[in-house]
């Protein structure tokens, strides 16, 4: 005698499944088909991290309607009615916020000593000397941090060559990078490139306090800052809620450049942070065809400016095609060897004798 639908599916609800209610009762069963002594049927489990725990199930009822008088064959497929569940996403960091209220300068924590480069006006180098003294102290075998705080113009990751968005285990610490020896972090790893950040202040200062204060370090003698150019409110929330070493001002020796410098070293003054020194960049050009040494943007007025002013000059350093080629391609030229790699050896190496580094 021939097998009916109603005879399967008493079949089927005698099938006791986890919890004690059957497939039938369920609503499990989809597409039965009879064709003579074939039996075939679909188990429809409500989503698929149920249906991967129901192939005893599926074994169980196959067996069951094979069993039955009629029956030759059966065929049951288990599938599941809803999507799968998505994977749980790493937690979303945001960056860019109102800054959180401080008593006073605060430390970050496992660095002893931090240090801001700063500068009156941009276009003077001072994003290419940060870089490349944080790699030279590297090599030196002090424990080195880079921060690129020039939020509007992020330079470091191009210059240090690294281009990963840093990673957030929680979705409120930073895991910085590794470059050259140097641990860094910087604004324009958190964004999408070419997109432009358009915040008000009190935005960057809640960046800045974020870089400084969520990004885990570790352990590091001394963490550089790359400022942006001028006397705004990256300068200033730094320099009030951070407990500085001090700063560093970069200039050319251009009339120009040093109008600008002095508000920069007038700026720090002002905040009470220490000047470290000031350090004379593109001081010099020699002509690699003839030798020729040229002064393009004038010479010495940096160290004058800092006998006048009582701060150490920390060096002078040529303007040189190799070191913004190596920074265009991501390799600091202080990473390699050759004349200006021994330049900002011998930078480091004042840093780290005047106890800065």
């Amino acid at each position: 005698m021939p097998v009916t639908r109603d005879v399967i599916l008493g079949a089927l609800s005698r099938l006791t499944l986890p919890g004690g209610d059957n497939m039938v009762s369920r609503d499990m069963i989809r597409a039965l088909n009879i064709e003579g002594a074939s039996v075939r049927f679909v188990i429809e489990a409500a989503d698929p991290s149920e249906a991967a725990k129901m192939d005893g199930v599926r074994r169980a009822a196959e067996d069951l309607v094979r069993s039955l008088d009629g029956v030759d064959s059966a065929s049951v497929v288990l599938t599941a009615h809803g999507p799968a569940p998505k994977a749980p996403e790493p937690p979303s960091l945001k960056v860019g916020r109102h800054p959180t209220p401080q008593a006073g300068p605060a430390k970050v924590a496992g660095v002893d000593r931090i240090i801001a480069i700063g500068s009156g006006k941009g276009g003077v180098g001072k994003s290419t000397v940060s870089s490349n003294l944080a790699v030279a102290l590297a090599r030196e075998g002090r424990r080195v941090g880079l921060l690129d705080a020039d939020i509007y113009g992020p330079s470091q990751p191009r210059m240090m060559g690294v281009n990963k968005r840093p990673g957030s285990p929680d979705g409120k610490t930073i895991i910085p990078l590794q470059a050259h020896g140097v641990t860094m972090m910087s604004i324009g790893l958190m964004m999408e490139e070419g997109k432009a950040v358009v915040w008000r202040g009190p935005m960057l200062m809640g960046a800045l306090q974020q870089m400084l204060g969520q990004v885990q370090w570790g352990e590091l003698d001394v963490l550089i800052v790359d400022l942006p150019p001028g006397t705004g409110d990256v300068q200033l929330t730094l320099c009030q809620k951070t407990e500085l070493t001090g700063a560093v001002v970069v200039s050319t020796p251009q009339d120009v450049a040093l109008i600008d410098a002095r508000k920069a070293l007038d700026m720090f003054g002002s905040l009470r942070t220490p000047v470290l020194g000031m350090i004379e960049n593109m001081s010099s050009f020699v002509c690699p065809s003839c030798g020729t040494e040229s002064h393009i943007f004038g010479h010495g007025g940096v160290v004058a400016e800092a006998e006048k002013i009582g701060v150490p000059f920390l060096g002078a350093l040529p303007i040189d095609l190799d070191t913004r080629l190596a920074g265009d391609a991501g390799t600091p030229i202080a990473a390699g060897d050759g004349p200006m790699a021994d330049a900002y050896r011998q930078l480091a190496r004042r840093f780290i004798d005047g106890g800065m580094a």
